[in-house]
């Protein structure tokens, strides 16, 4: 399962650092320690947590592109059967579905809380995960 330090999930979330650790000390978000002792949010979390208050968040992604449209953010969903799978993502406050194979789902990696990149042309979504 995907994790992410505090400051990431903040960057994803569209808030600040401070704003996050509040909630976290509030008990509105759940934070662990990884294997260093760092502060981490576990990626579901998050994932459920943007789809209430995420706000736009830059395209990590350091290669351009000729796609105008592209969305960053979180998986939120996914659901498959032996050969589709259905995949949303929360996008800042937008909510994007891709349908795409199942097998793909799988080698992307992709679970709730996976950081995505939804491009959109036309009436296509295509959905990358980026390096950081």
């Amino acid at each position: 399962m995907p994790q992410y330090r505090i400051s990431e999930a903040a960057k994803l979330l569209g808030i600040s650092d401070d704003t996050l650790r509040r909630q976290v000390d509030a008990g509105a978000v759940t934070a662990t320690k990884d294997h260093a002792g760092r502060s981490v949010i576990e990626g579901a979390e998050l994932a459920e947590l943007a789809r209430h208050q995420a706000e736009p968040v830059r395209d990590p992604s350091p290669v351009l592109r000729s796609a105008r449209n592209r969305l960053v953010g979180l998986v939120t969903h996914i659901t498959a059967d032996t050969v589709m799978a259905q995949v949303e993502i929360q996008c800042g406050r937008e909510r994007v579905v891709s349908l795409m194979s199942t097998e793909a789902v799988r080698e992307m990696g992709l679970v709730p809380g996976s950081l995505a990149v939804a491009i959109i042309k036309s009436t296509t979504v295509v959905v990358e995960t980026p390096t950081l």
